[in-house]
């Protein structure tokens, strides 16, 4: 692929939806497999020769630059501080000195975990003379609701865009999965300094002029925005649907689990599917089922972890079920049975 195609990722959001595990993590900083979703996301664009990124950064900025700047991901960092929060298509338009007039660009989410083949979606888009293409997956009609659905002619151009609507309303079920390839004409569609969103205010006006084509996601696509979608992601990798590097997948008992840790104890006990990050530390006869456990957490012994999610340095005494912990917590309560 031709080097001078650059990327942005779109790294300002606080992730609020993510809370409590967003209050001392910024969203592309969240682990999946123990690994940023943004070293992922980074990693692919390096596998096909996107080496120059630029990144809006916000909410907790400095976590994000401190980890990239120096990075062997095999990216050339660079980024923005947004002093305000300026939208979608707004937190673009400040990225703008960093593109070539004429240029094509990728723009990604930071919450994207995806195995899509953004080098077929820029062929597709510099062959059809767009200003926009978007990635679009197909999913189960009865998902259609919490997501923006794509409508398009017979070409792949979009004719209309439906917020989130009702199964019943839905004139499709292919989704925007928020994979943009822009030309540098998009920069005329957005004002300077001003708050403005690619769904609100930049695809309408392109609609109109017939100028947003899509191609399609076939491969693996998620969003970990949510509490459900980013364990149901981490399900998603242990069931082989997702693919990127990360540790050894170990066996035992009736379960399986990632870890970067040595300190697990022979008597734990593995149900489902999970993650143990690094220097945690599990003690004797524990059962974890289907958690996420970041780094530098402490299980005491005797605990059962079921379908829980607990951040980092946090200390753990007491039976957790369906149970976000925040970073930073100590737990010590009543036991529950499984």
């Amino acid at each position: 692929m031709s080097s001078s195609i650059k990327a942005m990722v779109m790294s300002a959001g606080v992730g609020s939806r993510l809370d409590p595990l967003t209050k001392y993590v910024p969203k592309p900083l969240v682990p999946i497999a123990n690994r940023p979703v943004m070293d992922i996301l980074f990693e692919n664009l390096a596998s096909i020769g996107i080496k120059d990124v630029i990144c809006n950064t916000y909410y907790l900025a400095d976590k994000i630059i401190e980890r990239y700047k120096n990075n062997n991901l095999g990216i050339n960092f660079n980024y923005i501080k947004e002093e305000t929060l300026s939208g979608t298509a707004g937190g673009v338009k400040k990225c703008q000195f960093f593109f070539e007039p004429d240029s094509t660009f990728v723009v990604l989410s930071a919450d994207g975990l995806t195995n899509a083949d953004i080098k077929k979606g820029i062929e597709i888009h510099k062959n059809s003379h767009a200003i926009a293409t978007i990635g679009i997956k197909q999913i189960a009609k009865e998902e259609v609701p919490h997501f923006g659905v794509v409508v398009t002619d017979k070409d792949g151009f979009i004719t209309e865009f439906q917020e989130k609507p009702t199964m019943e309303e839905a004139k499709s079920n292919y989704i925007n999965t928020g994979i943009y390839i822009f030309d540098y004409k998009i920069f005329d569609y957005i004002p300077e300094n001003t708050f403005y969103d690619f769904a609100k205010n930049v695809f309408p006006q392109l609609l109109k002029d017939h100028a947003i084509n899509t191609f399609e996601v076939k491969e693996y696509w998620s969003d970990i925005g949510t509490l459900d979608q980013y364990k149901k992601s981490t399900e998603d990798l242990f069931e082989g649907k997702c693919s990127f590097s990360h540790g050894k997948i170990i066996s035992k008992n009736n379960g399986f689990y990632v870890s970067d840790t040595e300190n697990i104890d022979d008597s734990v006990e593995f149900i489902g599917y999970s993650t143990i990050g690094k220097n945690s530390k599990i003690g004797k006869n524990v059962i974890i089922k289907n958690s996420i456990i970041w780094d530098n957490v402490t299980i005491e012994d005797n605990t059962k972890i079921i379908d829980s999610v607990i951040a980092s340095n946090s200390k753990i005494g007491s039976d957790l079920s369906s149970q976000i912990i925040g970073a930073n917590e100590s737990i010590i309560s009543e036991s529950i049975k499984i």
